[in-house]
């Protein structure tokens, strides 16, 4: 059976038609073609339209190109279905994963053109505040098993989307495991999502995974320098577009130079930040309750830590302010991070004490499910503000050992 590209050429040659002539007809880049006619590129529905009324061919491409995709869609479900039921079959598989793959093998047989991955992205976009951390972890990793085989077992047109969903939920990975304090293990993850990203060929996902890479690097312990320099390497990729990745990659980089005390370069990040964000999609702003919405509450937390770090502790109260009112009530620790930038503030300004019993009376007040190694990262900035000679203090001691690691 021809190709659909090879009987593009046949018609194309037959009318006298160069690439570039071609391309000129049906308004498709002539290298685009070319590809297509070599069996580099697979052709859209659009091209085979256009080309079967800029040849006269008499229906023969279309049908081409329908004969091709119903052969793409059956080695795409025997892909799937060999994949999913080698790993149900395989005897040392957890039990959850086995069934799991069987539901994705069952979903294929039905409607193979139906990808679940990217609403399984979302919903753990939601889950991520909303879910114990070790409930998700698990189920986590159990769906990563299921799509490490489907990535494994397909090397057509659905690859990249399983790459970009690899990439995603890598990220989710990483942010657990420097939540729970495993940092060399978190970074391992953020390196494997940066590769799964890239081999995507996905800018938008090369840019959110780097993006949350550098937000984290503010709690982790990495040198603020390096994490500056971390996301200078990033820059490039931003291109101008205001999305929910490009404001994370500003926001991560506002507070990395502020914590290496460039804090004229860190008020002109969150000033572009602020720029940035006024463009972003409605969907993307209302998206509150997901890892990977951008709301305004985010803005408000990176403009509550940079002024607090710049001693600009009018426009820090604005900005806690304007946050604690905005954070919905599953993200209660976010809330309590910015009432430690409050306590950082009082310390600054000379009010030691009261700086050092709220942020103890916040720790108290959040229940122990919540405590994690993020919010002991920006507690410890709280003991950081505490001046030398104040350190004698009985409070100052009884902080210091709440964040230990």
């Amino acid at each position: 059976m021809e190709s659909f590209g090879h009987i593009l050429r046949q018609y194309r040659t037959a009318a006298g038609l160069s690439l570039r002539d071609l391309a000129a007809l049906v308004k498709f880049q002539y290298s685009h073609i070319s590809q297509v006619e070599r069996g580099e590129r697979r052709p859209t529905q659009a091209m085979a339209d256009a080309c079967e009324r800029a040849l006269a061919a008499g229906g023969v491409l279309v049908e081409a190109y329908l004969r091709e995709q119903a052969g793409d869609t059956d080695v795409r479900r025997r892909s799937i279905l060999q994949a999913m039921g080698a790993l149900a079959a395989t005897p040392a598989v957890d039990r959850v994963v086995g069934l799991e793959a069987l539901r994705h093998g069952l979903s294929a047989a039905v409607n193979v053109e139906y990808d679940e991955w990217t609403d399984i992205v979302a919903a753990y976009g939601r889950s991520y505040y909303q879910q114990p951390h070790d409930h998700m972890m698990k189920q986590l990793g159990r769906d990563v098993a299921v799509l490490q085989h489907q990535i494994a077992g397909d090397r057509g047109d659905r690859r990249p989307l399983l790459l970009r969903v690899a990439g995603q939920l890598s990220v989710i990975i990483a942010l657990g495991l420097v939540a729970s304090g495993q940092v060399m293990a978190a970074q391992r993850w953020w390196e494997t999502a940066q590769r799964l990203a890239d081999e995507s060929c996905d800018p938008e996902t090369q840019v959110l995974v780097r993006a949350w890479d550098v937000v984290n690097g503010c709690y982790d312990g990495r040198s603020p320098e390096h994490v500056v320099s971390l996301s200078s390497e990033v820059l490039p990729l931003l291109r101008g577009q205001a999305t929910a990745a490009t404001c994370g990659l500003l926001a991560g980089r506002a507070q990395s130079l502020a914590l290496a005390g460039r804090h004229a370069e860190a008020i002109s990040t969150v000033e572009q930040l602020g720029s940035m964000f006024e463009r972003l999609p409605a969907e993307t702003v209302a998206n509150v309750e997901s890892l990977w919405g951008w709301p305004e509450h985010r803005l408000r937390h990176t403009e509550s830590w940079v002024y607090t770090h710049a001693a600009d502790y009018r426009r820090a109260n604005l900005a806690q302010e304007r946050a604690l009112t905005l954070y919905p009530a599953s993200q209660t620790r976010l809330r309590t991070q910015v009432q430690l930038h409050q306590a950082a503030a009082l310390i600054r300004s000379g009010c030691v004490s009261d700086g050092l019993r709220l942020a103890a009376d916040l720790l108290d007040e959040l229940p122990i499910e919540q405590h994690n190694e993020i919010v002991r990262s920006v507690a410890r900035q709280v003991t950081a503000a505490v001046p030398e000679t104040e350190r004698r203090r009985p409070l100052y001691d009884d902080l210091l050992d709440r964040v230990r690691i």
